[in-house]
């Protein structure tokens, strides 16, 4: 129990780690929480800096979700191995939407929690990636893949036949992900939501 809590602690400062905003700092000299539609996520960096800052950006939110799942995975052995993956992984996606460095604001938690299923499972984790992409490709709404992507993660689990504390814990990893969405919700549901390569402001990862 105490590894856990220490690895669901450091996972929550890394989470927390607000890297867009630093790669904003030192790639463009800017605050990307001021620039346009102020998310720290990787599409808002990408849009303001361009694609390669923006996929660093990404690859450093998902080691956040990562790292704290692969070392809970090697650390926590017995029964408290079954919850101490998602439990970790739930606790980098919370510090990436609620910083402890930011006055707990925060991104949007898509690429972090894609990190974190790419740990518990490449399978999830490449399903709701292929069925983000094909959306995206389709409609260029960004928000609207991330969605459907991070909905798809606890279907995936239970045909996986994944413990029901991993599901259930994905359950809450999509709902927090759609939480931090709900602009963008009713944005699409106006029909007002910018997409991929309009110039202004729109969703972040």
């Amino acid at each position: 129990m105490g590894t856990l809590l220490f690895l669901g602690i450091g996972a929550f400062l890394l989470g927390s780690i607000p890297f867009g905003r630093l790669v904003g700092y030192f790639a463009g000299h800017i605050d990307v929480r001021n620039a346009g539609s102020g998310n720290i996520g990787a599409t808002n960096v990408a849009r303001q800096l361009g694609i390669g800052w923006g996929l660093l950006t990404l690859v450093l939110d998902m080691l956040k979700g990562f790292l704290p799942v692969a070392a809970a995975q090697r650390l926590v052995s017995g029964d408290a191995a079954v919850y101490a993956g998602i439990t970790v992984g739930l606790a980098a996606l919370l510090g990436h939407q609620f910083s402890v460095f930011q006055r707990f604001a925060g991104g949007k938690g898509v690429a972090t929690a894609l990190g974190v299923f790419l740990a518990l499972s490449p399978v999830a984790c490449l399903t709701g990636l292929g069925i983000f992409v094909v959306l995206v490709l389709k409609w260029r709404y960004i928000s609207l893949g991330s969605l459907a992507a991070a909905a798809s993660v606890p279907i995936t689990l239970h045909l996986q036949d994944f413990h029901l504390s991993v599901v259930l814990g994905a359950v809450i990893g999509a709902a927090l992900i759609f939480f931090r969405h709900r602009q963008n919700i009713l944005r699409l549901i106006r029909g007002r939501e910018p997409k991929w390569g309009q110039k202004i402001s729109g969703e972040l990862l």
